[in-house]
């Protein structure tokens, strides 16, 4: 009966430990909103951004989060024309280099223009990433990884809700 209270008691230090660890997470990535607000060229309140997005695209670009694996909506899309930010409109990657990782979501192995998007280094989840964000207004957009196919070898691993999309006259093969 004792090892049983133990087990009990270990959960409840585990689950409040988890409660504090994500109410802090989510209080750091709000305090580094309110300090990034001079950093980028479209700064807006966390209302404004609020007004502007829905639930998940805010989720997302604000809150640093991750749509699940092939639920988003230009994971499969075929169309020719440009991948933009939802937040700012900035032109972030071509369907030109848009490519099946098989990961579950859209998948690039170039930004439009690298001047477009920002890499900082993400240790979130006990692991270390290398986050993409839009330089313009600070969106998070997803991760990069060096395992893509030529001739970067990179793999921009993009979330769909972070994306608007303009489509061209051309047809995908």
């Amino acid at each position: 009966m004792q090892k049983k209270g133990e087990i009990i008691y270990l959960l409840m230090f585990v689950l409040l430990f988890c409660m504090f660890s994500c109410e802090s997470a989510r209080q750091t990535v709000t305090n580094k909103q309110e300090k990034n607000m001079d950093k980028y060229k479209i700064s807006k309140s966390d209302e404004e951004w609020r007004q502007q997005l829905n639930a998940k695209q805010y989720h997302i670009t604000r809150e640093k989060g991750t749509e699940r694996p092939f639920t988003g909506k230009y994971n499969d899309h075929k169309e020719k024309g440009m991948y933009t930010c939802v937040g700012c409109g900035t032109e972030l990657f071509s369907s030109d280099t848009k490519y099946n990782s098989g990961s579950g979501w859209p998948s690039f192995y170039a930004p439009v223009n690298e001047e477009n998007v920002q890499e900082e280094t993400d240790q979130s989840l006990m692991m270390v990433r290398t986050e993409v964000l839009c330089n313009k207004c600070g969106a998070h957009l997803g991760h990069v990884f060096e395992d893509g196919p030529k001739p970067t070898g990179l793999r921009y691993c993009i979330n769909s809700a972070s994306l608007d999309f303009k489509a061209t006259d051309e047809k995908a093969d």
